[in-house]
C-alpha cells in the first residue's frame, strides 16, 4: 500500500529535522546513485538470462574449447 500524500510530507518533514537542510541533496544524490546502480544490475541479470534462454549451450561450448586449447 502506497503512502498518502500527507504521509509523504510528514515524512519529508521527519527527514529534513533529522539531516538538516545542507545534507538532503547529498542524499538525494546518493539514493539516485543507489537506483541507477541497481537498475543497471537488473538490466544486467536481465541480459545474462536472455543470453542463457537464447543459446544455454553457448557457455558450455566455451568452456569446453578452452579445455582444447590448454
Amino acid at each position: 500500500m502506497m503512502p498518502s500524500g500527507s504521509e509523504i510530507l510528514v515524512i519529508l518533514f521527519v527527514v529534513l529535522l533529522l539531516f538538516g537542510g545542507k545534507q538532503l541533496p547529498k542524499i538525494a544524490r546518493n539514493i539516485g546513485k543507489g537506483i541507477h546502480e541497481l537498475q543497471k544490475a537488473t538490466k544486467d541479470i536481465k541480459r545474462e538470462i536472455d543470453l542463457d534462454a537464447i543459446d544455454p549451450n553457448e557457455k558450455n561450448n566455451k568452456k569446453g574449447s578452452d579445455n582444447l586449447k590448454g
